[in-house]
């Protein structure tokens, strides 16, 4: 640990890093274990691990912050942070909506089919209570779900 120091206590001081790494590596064991426990989704969970990976290197290692500020052309290292967290929410809000929008089709393909089923099923209950003939022109007239075609033509 004594060989960290010097590097720790190049910017922010020693104790407010500490605190960042500790809170970074923090959160990283929260999304590990959120996958463990299969309450958050592996394809999310690289999202989430990339993150905290990105936040545990900024933490420990102060001359990065730096150095992007000095890339972008950024006069404050936190402003470059700031730019980051505000880039990363926009990727995330973007990559969330994505998810949504597909969600939202399979949703109501899914509420397509089973409105489907639904009145097929109530077509062959009524069919079978209504009477014996009902039942014998299903029989014979089966309903088409291979392109119209009837099976043995």
């Amino acid at each position: 640990m004594s060989e960290l120091v010097p590097i720790l206590a190049d910017g922010l001081g020693v104790k407010p890093q500490r605190i960042a790494v500790i809170v970074t590596l923090l959160f990283l064991a929260l999304v590990i274990e959120l996958v463990r426990r299969r309450r958050l989704v592996e394809r999310y969970a690289l999202l989430w691990i990339s993150a905290a990976l990105v936040l545990v290197v900024l933490a420990v290692w102060n001359g990065a912050l730096n150095w992007i500020a000095d890339r972008l052309g950024i006069l404050s290292p936190p402003n470059a942070l700031f730019l980051i967290g505000v880039g990363a929410l926009f990727v995330l809000a973007l990559h969330f909506s994505v998810a949504f929008s597909r969600l939202s089709e399979e949703t109501k393909i899914l509420a397509q089919e089973v409105a489907r089923l639904d009145r097929e099923q109530r077509r062959i209950r009524k069919g079978a209570l209504g009477g014996e003939e009902d039942v014998a022109v299903a029989a014979v007239d089966p309903p088409a779900t291979n392109g119209g075609s009837v099976p043995g033509d």
